[in-house]
């Protein structure tokens, strides 16, 4: 006599995700991230943008603190200047860039600020084939610069700011992983941009902030547009190569201006598409050089 046993399975979201091409995780992230800005635009009347981005990285602060626990003992005074300028960074990038959200189509804000990154990549690099993409992207601020006098220059300057805050981010994230392990170092700086934000947000917020409704959608932002990406980048960067997501990366200015179009009803002209097409091509081109560059200086170093 036999006995058939059957077996249930459970659903398990690592495991789901596990199932599905490592680029679509990207891909969906990147919606994720600049739907996340949509919304928070759309809220922008209602509820300031300094008290949405401070609900955005309080979100934010509390699933990485769950999900890295830091450890804080024993820590030098050198690690504490390095994290908590950079979480400084991570809040006036956050904020400025929300602050040209307000005032600036969401392409154009996201374009302007992805030249921050872009100039760290092309000035630590001294190849001549760097100077292309340098080139490219001055094609781009030109071809927006045609129009600048269409553009609130408020919220122009607040994106350029914060194409300067994330260019600092950048530095500051490579001494803060240096220093703290996992994401620890970024659970750490999340809390500290909410203390510094707090003020802002919670005096500009008011009593807007008690209301349920709008807290729901400025927490759904933060899941946007921070809690979503970064489950979906972390698993995928596990089966991905750095140059790959790096190239999908410069994706980011594009879906913000087709989210801009669809949730905003916001319309790029001809010239700002280019923009927009310019500065995608020279941070991907960039990223490509870059991640060769490495490869060779990696496989000569090793003979």
């Amino acid at each position: 006599m036999s006995t058939r046993t059957g077996s249930t399975s459970t659903f398990s979201p690592s495991a789901a995700l596990g199932s599905l091409p490592p680029v679509w995780l990207v891909m969906a992230g990147i919606v994720s991230v600049q739907t996340g800005a949509g919304v928070a635009k759309n809220l922008f009347e209602s509820l300031p943008p300094a008290a949405v981005v401070w609900l955005r990285l309080l979100t934010s602060a509390v699933l990485l603190v769950l999900l890295a626990r830091p450890a804080l003992k024993a820590r030098s005074r050198g690690d504490w200047l390095v994290v908590i300028g950079y979480g400084v960074a991570l809040a006036s990038m956050n904020y400025l860039i929300y602050q040209a959200f307000a005032r600036i189509p969401l392409g154009i804000a996201v374009t302007i600020e992805y030249l921050g990154p872009l100039a760290i990549a092309i000035i630590g690099s001294r190849r001549r084939v760097d100077l292309l993409w340098a080139g490219l992207a001055g094609l781009g601020v030109a071809a927006l610069g045609i129009e600048f006098g269409e553009l609130d220059p408020v919220g122009v300057l607040f994106a350029v700011l914060a194409a300067t805050a994330w260019a600092g981010y950048i530095m500051l994230s490579a001494a803060t992983g240096q220093r703290f392990s996992g994401a620890s170092g970024l659970a750490v700086a999340s809390v500290v941009g909410v203390v510094v934000l707090a003020p802002a947000g919670i005096a500009e917020g008011g009593a807007a902030l008690l209301d349920w409704r709008l807290l729901l959608f400025g927490l759904a932002v933060g899941v946007l547009s921070s809690v979503v990406p970064y489950t979906l980048e972390l698993n995928a960067l596990r089966r991905m190569p750095p140059r790959v997501f790096g190239v999908l990366m410069s994706l980011q200015p594009a879906a913000a201006a087709l989210v801009g179009l669809v949730l905003l009803g916001e319309l790029l002209t001809v010239w700002q598409w280019l923009a927009v097409a310019c500065v995608i091509t020279a941070s991907a081109g960039s990223t490509r050089t870059s991640a060769r560059r490495d490869a060779r200086e990696a496989a000569e170093g090793d003979r």
